[in-house]
């Protein structure tokens, strides 16, 4: 199995507790699919490069995953068919990438461990 990392852009419109239900359904196919959910990240709303269907900003949302190569053909089918979203991208990761991505997310914990201790 491959490892991959899938990120979509999502209308600026949908609410909350939309965005939650739109980002499940999608971490809920993946797992139907034979896939395993490594790692999710919400960047939140965020300005595009330029308009995307007369939108400026979306919500981007960021999920990496491991699973047979069958399961991204079946993932882009339902993101072109959701009107919730504006883009999406979904690439393969070679070892280099894992090694990173495992890397930045470590910092990332201790970071947020650092945050959390300053505050309390």
């Amino acid at each position: 199995m491959s490892q991959y990392e899938t990120i979509f852009v999502m209308t600026p419109v949908l609410s909350d507790e939309q965005l939650k239900e739109t980002v499940n359904e999608y971490v809920n196919l993946l797992k139907q699919k034979g896939a395993e959910v490594i790692h999710q990240d919400n960047w939140g709303l965020r300005k595009l490069a330029y308009p995307v269907k007369k939108k400026s900003t979306g919500f981007y949302h960021l999920i990496e995953f491991k699973g047979p190569g069958s399961v991204i053909a079946e993932l882009e089918l339902a993101y072109k068919r959701d009107e919730r979203l504006l883009r999406f991208l979904t690439v393969n990761l070679d070892q280099h990438a894992v090694k990173f991505n495992d890397k930045f997310r470590g910092k990332a914990v201790a970071s947020r461990a650092k945050k959390e201790e300053v505050k309390a």
